[in-house]
């Protein structure tokens, strides 16, 4: 980078490190649970998302499978209203940050 601008050529680069990290994570994890996931646009970053709907327990063990596989030591859960949560898990892969999320609805317990 040259003057301290950030340019195109230094994204697509970013991207290309991603998605190469991404194809290693695949062949590395491929008996787990498919998630969704996004080459972010902008800087050295993974985002996936466990698809819905899922029932919390499933969603919770998805994200958790996840987190062992990629050792991602971060994890939050908040509400997210209306008897939803938000489940995030983060870390670092190599230079990669990765960030994996579900959104959830608790089960009402009777």
């Amino acid at each position: 980078m040259s003057g301290g601008w950030i340019t195109q050529a230094d994204r697509a680069r970013w991207q290309r490190q991603a998605a190469r990290e991404l194809a290693a994570i695949l062949d590395d994890c491929g008996g787990l649970p498919l998630i969704t996931w996004t080459v972010v646009p902008a800087g050295l970053v993974l985002s996936a998302r466990v698809p819905g709907p899922a029932s919390a327990v499933r969603a919770r063990a998805v994200l958790k499978a996840w987190r062992d596989a990629l050792g991602l030591e971060d994890y939050r859960e908040w509400p997210g209203g209306s008897g939803t949560t938000r489940l995030s898990a983060a870390g670092t892969r190599g230079e990669v940050r990765i960030r994996i999320s579900a959104h959830v609805f608790e089960e009402e317990t009777r």
